[in-house]
């Protein structure tokens, strides 16, 4: 047998980053939906909501709630339809998914909250900023959508997850992180093995259709933000522009930060639909920062 070799001083895993957070992770119902959700920190301090994109899981932000949970009440889900939460036989849209969202902040007795969201994740943050400005607070939007819908882009997310989900092999899991994140350093076991977990699972066979539901063009127009939409988003946000990212991501990122009248831009240009993921080092002190004051140098 091949002994595998670890670069001890490279390796990276969830836990390591979650080694020293005293978090507790359960499940709770919410609007009638079983719904995996991760706290840590002091419940009375202001609340940060994390949601992660499409298919995903709270792991996404494993490396950032470390920092997070020492000035802030941290609550990070798998949103309806996704990782291990409930995935009932409904249409996902940003509609339902920024409901969820809004009722885990009731569940939890917030009525304000900073909002961090990575690509679905980022567009249900956005409909929440825009629809319910009385519970957003600061915004940091990564990867976002929800502006434009090409046909290609679509495809190729139903492709790639399709493929994934009917064939929950390590090499199919691993290609479709492929697009996610840049440096294959980062494409840890952890991650790909907890979504071959999730995808495994019969009832993600059985709902995979429900999580593509954006990538039908007559529905995801219905759920796109306006330009005037989001010109209309009054809260102070900040937007990572990803170097490595596919170009859709990219341009929408440089696109709102146009139109929305209190956004700041962060070039990362290293890395690809994951930053805070790839690269903590760089991302955290930007977050935090933003968070405590707005800025971002």
């Amino acid at each position: 047998m091949t002994p595998i070799t670890i670069d001890a001083d490279a390796y990276r895993s969830i836990w390591l980053h979650m080694k020293e957070v005293p978090f507790t992770q359960q499940f709770i119902e919410v609007l009638g939906y079983r719904t995996r959700v991760v706290t840590a920190g002091d419940p009375s301090a202001p609340a940060v909501l994390l949601l992660h994109g499409t298919g995903g899981h709270w792991e996404t932000f494993s490396a950032l709630i470390p920092e997070l949970y020492r000035e802030r009440f941290v609550i990070a889900i798998d949103m309806v339809g996704n990782g291990f939460s409930d995935k009932p036989d409904i249409p996902w849209t940003t509609f339902l998914y920024a409901e969820h969202a809004l009722a885990v902040l009731d569940h939890f007795g917030v009525e304000r909250a900073d909002l961090i969201g990575s690509s679905l994740g980022a567009w249900v943050v956005a409909r929440i900023a825009f629809a319910s400005p009385e519970r957003t607070n600061r915004v940091i939007l990564m990867s976002p959508a929800g502006l434009t819908a090409s046909a290609s882009n679509m495809a190729r997310i139903k492709r790639q997850r399709t493929a994934a989900v009917e064939n929950p092999e390590w090499t199919t899991i691993k290609a479709m992180f492929d697009h996610l994140i840049a440096e294959e350093k980062d494409k840890i076991p952890d991650i790909i093995a907890l979504r071959q977990a999730i995808y495994r699972k019969p009832e993600t066979l059985a709902t995979v259709d429900r999580m593509l539901t954006l990538q039908e063009a007559g529905i995801r127009e219905e759920n796109l933000l306006s330009e005037d939409d989001w010109h209309a988003i009054t809260a102070q946000v900040l937007v990572i522009v990803a170097g490595k990212d596919v170009g859709e991501y990219t341009s929408t990122a440089r696109q709102i930060l146009e139109l929305m009248p209190n956004s700041v831009g962060f070039e990362m240009p290293h890395v690809a639909h994951w930053p805070a993921f790839e690269d903590p080092a760089t991302f955290n002190p930007v977050a935090l920062r933003f968070l405590a004051s707005g800025e971002v140098r």
